[in-house]
């Protein structure tokens, strides 16, 4: 399916991750299907207003104002799970974690690991390319104030469960940037086959839990990092010493050279 075609029928409706999502053959139908979702009302009213109005540093630039889908090669071995696009950095540039100092600081820790063939991420026609890692997140599109609702974050969860559905058969680690994004995805993990301890574990930086082999899954290493916001990174709370080491651990269980 083509990213720029019309409206899809029926995209509109709440139903239609859940309806449209686990059908996916692949990555790339996967993600085309992402894009042209409207599924939650106030996600769609938002995103498309802050591509109207613009901020003022990019008030001559076309916002791509849709949900952004998952960015990184269909083989990964490891996979990188944030909260959601920010308004005026991938839901301006189309892009996960593209277009902001957020993902400047992420891409800029993945690059000293030989992740990312760049130290920053700029637009969706930059040449940046990663190695063995997927970046996504528990909702696609851009939410006032970075929060999502409760409602919007489980309308969005098949999106996700159908991406580590397809990454399943090689996928060994995945590393969560912040709470959000770890409360999302343990259910979303269940839901992929995974088995998950009871009780639940929680979220911390640096915590690693190994969800072991079933029957139709590898064992997966799920590590946590603080989410590399300017408001964690400004006040030292996330240096980039920390999550580097967190993703030189990650791309070394999934067996990826550093």
């Amino acid at each position: 399916m083509d990213e720029t075609a019309g409206p899809v029928p029926e995209a509109d409706d709440p139903g239609f991750p859940a309806r449209h999502a686990a059908s996916c053959t692949g990555l790339g139908e996967l993600d085309a299907l992402v894009t042209h979702c409207r599924a939650c009302p106030r996600l769609v009213t938002w995103r498309e207003e802050v591509g109207e109005v613009r901020r003022a540093a990019f008030r001559d630039q076309e916002y791509w104002a849709r949900p952004v889908p998952g960015f990184g090669p269909a083989d990964a071995k490891m996979a990188v799970v944030g909260l959601a696009p920010a308004a005026h950095g991938g839901n301006r540039t189309g892009r996960m974690f593209t277009g902001d100092a957020t993902g400047d600081f992420l891409f800029a820790a993945l690059h000293t690991l030989g992740l990312a063939s760049q130290p920053s991420s700029v637009h969706a026609g930059d040449g940046l390319r990663l190695r063995g890692v997927r970046l996504t997140s528990p909702v696609h599109c851009a939410p006032p104030e970075n929060r999502p609702t409760p409602g919007e974050r489980d309308t969005c969860r098949p999106w996700l469960a159908a991406e580590l559905n397809l990454l399943g058969p090689q996928l060994r680690s995945v590393v969560v940037l912040g709470g959000f994004g770890w409360q999302a995805l343990l259910p979303v993990l269940a839901q992929a086959g995974w088995e998950i301890p009871r009780p639940r574990p929680a979220f911390g930086h640096g915590t690693r839990v190994v969800l072991p082999a079933t029957g139709s899954r590898q064992e997966l290493h799920l590590l946590g990092s603080y989410h590399p916001s300017q408001r964690n990174t400004f006040t030292g709370r996330l240096t980039m010493p920390m999550l580097v080491d967190v993703l030189r651990e990650a791309a070394a269980v999934a067996g990826i050279a550093t």
